[in-house]
């Protein structure tokens, strides 16, 4: 981890529950050992709870407690777990907690939907947009689903990219499969040979007679991993 702590698993999941009194005190331990075994603890706790528990640590120095946190918001949901999740996203540095506190958003269902899309428009790291492509599984909006698909098709990261095509997948049957077949003949057309194989998936996947002519097309690749993508035949 970043911050060289060796986290004692024992410790931080113990079997003995503790009280309010005694996750107030750990919380504010300067032991980062024990504010992280409180907040394990609050799993056992209501949202009106361990919400205003959570919140104690939203600035902690250690970026996986706050990662921690932000998962915490994310299971014990109410309205100022929202609240301190945007908050967190606004003002946090670390991409492994924004990344966490925006798979936690998504939990929120729809309401979320808006901060998401300002979210991935805002930031480009492979972290977060990925985060926010896997919640997007949760979320029923093909249209904005196709949105955040383009913004990652349209980036330079590979493994973002990659995981743009996987989710262009899941708009099959819907209104926006058209547009979702579009884009998967033009990236078989990509200079990246991981790009054209992960297009043969998606084609194959989408199926119909343009994806079957651009299969066709794809058989004759001078990559062996395209024409294997191809004989697979697997994507879902």
């Amino acid at each position: 981890m970043g911050d060289n702590v060796q986290w004692d698993i024992d410790l931080i999941a113990g079997e003995n529950s503790m009280d309010l009194p005694e996750l107030e005190t750990c919380l504010d331990s300067p032991d980062p050992k024990a504010r992280m075994k409180a907040i394990t603890e609050l799993r056992e706790y209501e949202p009106a709870q361990a919400v205003p528990l959570l919140k104690r640590r939203i600035d902690d120095d250690r970026f996986m407690i706050r990662s921690f946190v932000a998962a915490g918001l994310g299971t014990k949901r109410n309205s100022e777990g929202f609240e301190l999740l945007l908050t967190m996203i606004d003002k946090e540095t670390d991409h492994n907690v924004i990344a966490e506190a925006a798979s936690s958003l998504s939990k929120f269902g729809l309401q979320a939907l808006p901060h998401l899309v300002k979210l991935f428009e805002q930031q480009t790291h492979w972290l977060v947009r990925i985060s926010i492509l896997a919640g997007m599984e949760d979320l029923d909006d093909p249209e904005t689903l196709l949105h955040l698909c383009r913004l990652g098709l349209d980036g330079n990261d590979p493994t973002v990219k990659l995981a743009a095509m996987a989710n262009l997948g899941r708009l099959k049957e819907t209104p926006q499969m058209a547009e979702a077949l579009d884009l998967a003949c033009q990236l078989a057309q990509d200079t990246d040979a991981s790009i054209r194989a992960q297009a043969a998936r998606l084609l194959r996947h989408l199926g119909g007679p343009r994806a079957e002519k651009a299969l066709g097309e794809l058989r004759q690749d001078p990559d062996s991993q395209v024409v294997k993508a191809i004989l697979e035949g697997l994507f879902y």
